[in-house]
């Protein structure tokens, strides 16, 4: 028993701190030059955080039985993470395996998910279970069907595609942490930081725009 709670801790420490790291590199990101190598390795850096947060996560759920709504934000953030990084990678809509692949698993997994809360009942606000896992599908719907947008029309879009899954997997990460640590506010300590992630990705976005429309003009 105490090896167990040992081990727990340890995953815990290692999930906790991932996540706290993760967030000061995304807010680095948010806040400096969005091009360059130090935009590309901070990327990188925050993506390897969140892969760890991912991993404890799914070993604190499985392993020790521990809060399984947090696997659902931290699915959301993993998957947002892989495919706004893929967006910018491949920039082309050409079907590749392996996004299809973990598109498919993000999708099964929310399946689980829902038939899993509605096995036990709801035990978290309706707003953020259907909000998240709402989004979560949308997501993955939306990285199946883009297939079918013209390859040349798609050219104008991955970057706006990728500002927004990056900025949305920041947001889910704020999320997980702020409805942990305030508990007593929710559900407004977890949805009113991705409301905040959705505007920040509207502004960086509306930017793009704007030096585009510029450039063209």
């Amino acid at each position: 028993m105490e090896l167990t709670s040992l081990l727990h801790r340890s995953n815990l420490n290692f999930h906790v701190s991932a996540g706290s790291l993760a967030l000061l590199v995304g807010l680095y990101i948010l806040f400096k030059n969005k091009y360059g190598k130090v935009h590309r390795v901070s990327g990188r850096v925050f993506l390897v955080l969140l892969t760890i947060v991912i991993a404890t996560g799914l070993i604190g759920v499985f392993v020790f039985n521990r809060n399984s709504f947090l696997l659902v934000i931290t699915t959301l953030s993993g998957y947002m993470g892989f495919s706004g990084f893929r967006a910018m990678r491949n920039r082309s809509n050409v079907p590749k395996i392996l996004d299809i692949s973990v598109a498919l698993l993000a999708l099964t997994s929310v399946l689980f998910f829902i038939w899993y809360f509605h096995s036990i009942g709801m035990i978290w606000s309706p707003v953020i279970i259907y909000s998240t896992v709402g989004y979560l599908i949308f997501a993955v719907t939306y990285d199946l069907v883009r297939y079918l947008i013209n390859k040349e029309a798609y050219q104008k879009f991955w970057l706006y595609e990728h500002i927004l899954k990056l900025i949305s997997a920041f947001s889910g990460l704020l999320s997980a942490f702020t409805g942990t640590v305030f508990p007593q506010y929710q559900p407004y300590s977890q949805f009113l930081p991705s409301v905040l992630g959705s505007l920040i990705a509207l502004y960086f976005m509306c930017e793009v725009w704007s030096k585009r429309r510029t450039a063209n003009n």
